[in-house]
């Protein structure tokens, strides 16, 4: 169980790192084809914001590297939870106030991480 959590983890670490990515230096080209219902000409106008937002996705996935390198496994698990939270709670905000699937995309996968390490 503990394998599959870290996984997970690995996983939900990696999306972070791909989304600080995305927000930092795609926002323009690659924003208008994820969040479609948002007009056009919001993008170069908000740049800055999403840029300064794929700087915290990217403390999230550092966070997450952090907990899979640390060797004592209840500081791990500690810190693994904190950042699965973290990102759980931002994905469930996400979803409510911009886009739906981001629960799916970003919350989901956080939360099941933190049940397969409760269950570990």
């Amino acid at each position: 169980m503990l394998i599959l959590a870290k996984f997970l983890i690995a996983f939900v670490m990696l999306e972070h790192l791909y989304i600080m990515w995305f927000e930092m230096f795609a926002w323009t080209t690659k924003g208008p084809k994820i969040f479609q219902k948002f007009p056009k000409a919001l993008f170069p106008a908000t740049k800055p914001l999403a840029a300064n937002q794929g700087l915290y996705n990217g403390f999230l996935a550092a966070g997450l590297c952090w907990s899979l390198l640390i060797s004592d496994p209840e500081w791990a698990r500690h810190t693994a939870v904190f950042f699965l939270g973290c990102v759980a709670v931002a994905g469930i905000y996400g979803a409510l106030t911009a886009e739906k699937k981001i629960f799916l995309v970003q919350a989901l996968p956080a939360l099941a991480a933190l049940l397969l390490l409760h269950l570990a």
